[in-house]
């Protein structure tokens, strides 16, 4: 994958090491052509000047990429997503169409429709696309079709525009990604899809019947794990996962297509991944489709190429290595707390073992001289002209960003723009010619999508804290358990200071666990139900009770007004000293009185509800459990609760 380290040749070569992030393949900087140097001694002579040229070259810099900071300043700004929204699962795959429509897939087999507005998204319509986990999306270049495969071994088309389902394919073989290979104005919308089981691609006709046009088998020679369709050059680049690489037209001959400029491999760099026995796992084009870039999850590079050479520009390295190196280094731009790093770094290293890695992917800007891809410290964005790290966005997000697509359009524009209404100061054609500049990612594990945009969070004077992260889903059972289980937890409170005259004991309450039992406790505590109440009971290698208004052991009622239920819980169990709980007379009889053990008492289990822990001032009940105590355990030295303190 991607990586910012400096090679050794860049270093050799005299370049600016805190600007360089990776290797160049080809040094043109040897010219094969010049004279052989003569073999005369020139002792005698000495050395000769250097030449204008030489001085020139000497001097000579690369030029900065021209209209820079405009590129820039049409690419997400703010450090921080602006916006978040769900699935009910993890989301898998987005994309964005030239149509302004935003597409999520989740890996429960949901599909969902956005549609893109002039400051954020809305939600268009949903599908329960696929019964097993959707393992790929294609949409046409223009913007009008998509098509999703999964593990069901289904393949649905969708008509973009009116969000609706136009055709199901069922295939007779398990799919491993999926493509459409048709130039804009064809009769017939080819799809590929790959087989995951053998190196075959099936072609079909996606508005067709579900039989395939035809089938390719010897082009690769094992599964193929990711293709794209160059609309300029009419041709499929395809990969599998031996480091094959193929460039085919969608035909039934399927040969190397004339339009490139070579007509072997051998002249190109094709083989590079056969050579670091690397697969390629993502594959996009720039806009004007002159360059592609490939990411592989087993050597962690990120590869930028030239499509009509075959030619590898340059690459960069996102190995842990280099990320380790990085960090210890402490470049400011990438410098991580060195626990959040270990989470980090940590985290990677589950991903790396998750099917779910091979979502990773890089995408252009539309110029196509900025490259954007998520790394283990945030979404880097690359000038691949000045070979520069211009942007880190998402640094300071805790989320492993995975699959990634750039927005750069005005969605507020729907006709052309005459020279006379561009001169003329008419605010509502301004405002239609505002770009909202949205970078949309998906992250590890998680059913939610971001979005990054010019505007931070807490943009604007209705904003408040969690705001940005939208629940737009109904929560299933399970989570409102648990939120439900944190509200009472919240509103309980899950720490109780009891302070007697002799010291104070802190007490951890289990509120998710035994909440009747801790609401009764803490309600007493909070309204002094038990202020000046006194240990009637003590029995050393046993326990100290308390909680009786009376003070001998018959009295004390709960919040209800009567006895209430027991609550026991298998994580509970009078298993060790130091155990609050509630005394009873029997079965179903708790009202205000509780005790705490000092050493291990299991035949109360199932007796009595446990619904605490002391956790500090242990000699403060081992100095009470040492008082002397007539006999009916009532100890002569009267000792008070002063007060119960909830937390």
């Amino acid at each position: 994958m991607p990586a910012s380290k400096d090679s050794k040749d860049s270093q050799d070569s005299g370049d600016n090491s805190a600007s360089v992030l990776g290797k160049r393949v080809h040094d043109d900087s040897t010219d094969a052509d010049a004279p052989a140097v003569e073999s005369d001694s020139d002792d005698d002579i000495g050395p000769m000047p250097a030449t204008a040229a030489d001085e020139a070259a000497t001097k000579k810099r690369k030029k900065p990429l021209p209209h820079e900071q405009l590129y820039i300043s049409r690419l997400p700004s703010a450090e921080m997503y602006e916006k978040s929204y769900m699935h009910r699962d993890a989301i898998n795959f987005i994309t964005v169409t030239k149509s302004d429509f935003v597409i999520t897939t989740s890996v429960d087999g949901y599909l969902k429709f956005w549609k893109k507005t002039d400051s954020g998204i809305e939600f268009v319509k949903q599908y329960k696309s696929h019964l097993g986990l959707i393992a790929g999306i294609s949409v046409s270049d223009d913007g009008l079709l998509l098509a999703t495969i999964a593990m069901d071994k289904s393949m649905k088309v969708y008509d973009v525009i009116n969000f609706d389902m136009i055709n199901m394919i069922k295939l007779d073989f398990i799919p491993s990604t999926v493509c459409w290979v048709h130039k804009r104005g064809e009769a017939q919308a080819k799809l590929a899809v790959s087989d995951a089981d053998s190196s075959a691609i099936h072609v079909f006709d996606g508005r067709g019947d579900g039989k395939a046009l035809f089938s390719i088998t010897k082009l690769h020679s094992a599964p193929v794990t990711t293709m794209a369709f160059n609309d300029r050059y009419n041709c499929v680049i395809s990969a599998d996962e031996t480091g094959g690489f193929e460039y085919w037209v969608p035909d039934e001959e399927h040969n190397v297509p004339k339009t490139v400029g070579f007509e072997y491999k051998t002249q190109t760099d094709l083989y590079e991944f056969k050579k670091c026995r690397s697969t390629a796992t993502s594959l996009t084009f720039s806009q004007d489709f002159e360059k592609f870039v490939t990411m592989s999850t087993k050597d962690r590079q990120v590869r930028l190429w030239k499509t009509r050479t075959g030619k590898m520009i340059r690459k960069y390295d996102e190995s842990l290595d280099v990320i380790n190196e990085m960090q210890q280094t402490g470049q400011k731009m990438y410098k991580l707390d060195d626990m959040e790093f270990g989470r980090r770094l940590a985290g990677e290293r589950v991903l790396m073992k998750s099917t779910q890695q091979s979502c990773l992917n890089a995408v252009f800007d539309e110029s196509g001289h900025f490259l954007i891809y998520p790394t283990i410290f945030g979404i880097k964005v690359v000038n691949t002209h000045s070979n520069k790290v211009v942007k880190l966005i998402g640094k300071s997000e805790p989320q492993r960003f995975m699959n990634i697509a750039l927005y750069q359009g005005a969605p507020k524009k729907k006709s052309m723009i005459t020279m006379a209404m561009a001169a003329s100061d008419n605010a509502v054609i301004k405002e239609s010619e505002l770009r909202d500049p949205t970078l949309f990612c998906t992250a590890h594990t998680r059913n939610r999508f971001y979005m990054f945009t010019e505007r931070e969070p807490d943009h604007g004077a209705s904003s408040h804290k969690g705001d940005r992260d939208v629940f737009n889903e109904k929560p299933s059972r399970e989570e409102q358990t648990i939120a439900t289980a944190q509200h009472t937890k919240t509103k309980l409170g899950t720490t109780a200071i009891l302070r007697t005259t002799m010291g104070d004991i802190q007490l951890k309450l289990f509120p998710e666990l035994v909440p009747k039992t801790v609401e009764n406790f803490v309600t007493h505590a909070r309204n002094g139900y038990y202020d000046n109440v006194i240990f009637h009971r003590i029995i050393k290698a046993f326990m100290l009770q308390t909680g009786d208004p009376l003070g001998d052991g018959t009295g004390g009622t709960s919040i209800w007004g009567s006895e209430f239920e027991d609550e026991f819980h298998p994580d509970l169990k009078h298993d060790r000293p130091y155990t609050l709980s509630m005394a009873n007379a029997g079965k179903n009889t708790n009202g205000s009185q509780f005790f705490i053990t000092t050493v291990p008492t299991p035949w109360l289990d199932n007796k009595h509800t446990v619904f605490g822990r002391a956790v500090t001032g242990m000699d403060v009940i081992h100095n009470i459990e040492n008082l002397k105590t007539d006999k009916t355990d009532k100890p002569y030295e009267e000792v008070k609760i002063l007060n119960i303190e909830i937390r």
